[in-house]
């Protein structure tokens, strides 16, 4: 929640042309901005073969007397082509519930876009030494209802809740292990093909400095990037770390 339409639109400005001229490669960006862009940058970015747009979040219900909810329908109407679920601030801050978000993802599927669901755990979770349980849970409640079709739609993020906007970040051995071990569990409810197909993105204080040994590892394929997202030039820099793979 940063940003006014002015500032907003101009930080997306810049992001839009630096990635033009600066990204090489066929990376995939993604900008989930609030709601009050979505419009606005979805018209900026079409015709860019590698940019897109994605929401923060939306309701489950289709529509509906939910005053102050925004439904998948809205958000696909405008171009945007993701929603961003489960973040650990809407688990932490409103309750949201795997069940909640099982919902949710197919509500958004419904609607032609694709989830970036996001799943983690927090430092007590971490320290209990049963995080990997933790993570298990929150896919077998959470996506692991889908077909197989359904579910190569679906984008992981993993937030390591206790690495988010405290200046601590996973070291590249602990993300590598959860990213793997969360492929090996895609792999044993569905297959190793779609397992090894499915897009495993790292979220948790990800930043210009540490993004190239992040994404060396096997199995993060990109970044849920936070704070670092509104400097666009920390943002591109992290984008081009993927440049010439």
């Amino acid at each position: 929640m940063n940003q006014d339409y002015t500032s907003g639109m101009a930080l997306f400005s810049e992001i839009l042309t630096m990635v033009q001229d600066e990204v090489l490669g066929d990376q995939q960006v993604i900008v989930c901005p609030p709601f009050i862009h979505l419009s606005s940058l979805a018209a900026l970015s079409k015709g860019t073969s590698n940019l897109a747009i994605g929401a923060q979040n939306c309701h489950q219900a289709e529509s509906g007397a939910f005053t102050g909810e925004v439904a998948a329908a809205m958000i696909a109407s405008v171009g945007a082509q993701y929603v961003i679920l489960g973040h650990s601030e809407r688990r932490q801050y409103f309750g949201e519930t795997d069940a909640l978000l099982a919902e949710k993802t197919d509500t958004v599927l419904a609607n032609g876009l694709q989830p970036i669901f996001c799943i983690g755990e927090t430092l007590k979770e971490r320290e209990s030494g049963k995080f990997l349980d933790i993570i298990a849970n929150q896919l077998k409640n959470g996506v692991f209802h889908l077909s197989a079709e359904a579910f190569t739609k679906v984008v992981l993020a993993y937030e390591p809740v206790w690495a988010i906007g405290t200046g601590l970040t996973a070291s590249p051995e602990q993300a590598q292990e959860v990213h793997a071990f969360i492929r090996k569990e895609i792999a044993k409810q569905y297959d190793t093909a779609i397992a090894e197909a499915c897009t495993i993105l790292y979220g948790g204080s990800c930043n210009p400095k540490n993004a190239a040994e992040l994404f060396a590892q096997q199995d993060i394929d990109g970044g849920l990037i936070g704070g670092a997202s509104l400097k666009s030039r920390d943002f591109v820099d992290i984008v081009k770390t993927f440049n010439g793979r």
